[in-house]
């Protein structure tokens, strides 16, 4: 039986909404990309763009993945996960994660300085990424299969 001041619980609540917030942003960067390459520089509705990007990777999506990984590896420790096998492939699939924000990123400092040289086709496809990372992650979160 659990009860309202169960703390494992309330921090698996908070990583699953640091989650949520880490993957909005993680899916709306890249939208917001496929629009902004058809913005010309320096255009009213490129700058909209700029800050609309740079409001959500540093207000948002940054907070959010830093709380994500904090309680994540919190969680790891306190629920004695560390020697699953299940576990250490997630690990893996969050490092994916990790690498798409630290690209968006740069594709954000790129925008930025009018510099972006990917085309809407490349940032669509980059969009699928987080999504099927996040599908493994959380078939790996409640399934738990077995692997070693």
């Amino acid at each position: 039986m659990t009860t309202l001041f169960d703390g494992y619980l309330w921090l698996k609540s908070l990583h699953v909404i640091a989650i949520i917030a880490w993957m909005a942003g993680l899916l709306y960067l890249p939208r917001l990309f496929v629009y902004h390459t058809s913005a010309e520089a320096g255009s009213q509705q490129s700058e909209t763009f700029k800050v609309m990007e740079r409001r959500l990777l540093k207000a948002i999506t940054t907070p959010a993945m830093i709380v994500s990984v904090a309680t994540g590896l919190w969680l790891g420790f306190l629920g004695g996960w560390w020697s699953q096998g299940w576990l250490h492939f997630k690990l893996l699939l969050v490092l994916g994660l990790l690498i798409s924000h630290h690209l968006m990123a740069r594709y954000v400092k790129a925008f930025a300085g009018d510099a972006n040289a990917k085309s809407s086709t490349y940032y669509r496809a980059f969009n699928e990424a987080p999504t099927l990372l996040m599908i493994g992650i959380v078939v790996l979160v409640i399934v738990k299969p077995i692997f070693w």
